[in-house]
């Protein structure tokens, strides 16, 4: 994910009332992995991205494989 995608996702995220900073997983290397974090303190941060997920999963109605994020858009 790139910083673009990550802002969209944080959006999404806002817009469906679930909290979280979306934050490469390792600060030196953004071309990494992504995730959703609880603070923007890189120390104190707590990693929620599953607990993010499990929540989006219980909105959508549809199921299926995915990978990374995959939020559905309200309509």
């Amino acid at each position: 994910m790139d910083e673009d995608e990550a802002q969209r996702v944080a959006s999404t995220l806002r817009r469906l009332g679930i909290r979280g900073i979306v934050s490469p997983e390792d600060l030196d290397n953004p071309s990494g992995q992504w995730r959703v974090y609880d603070s923007t303190d890189p120390a104190a941060r707590r990693d929620i991205t599953d607990e993010v997920l499990a929540i989006v999963a219980g909105m959508s109605r549809k199921t299926g494989p995915a990978r990374g994020f995959v939020v559905p858009i309200p309509r």
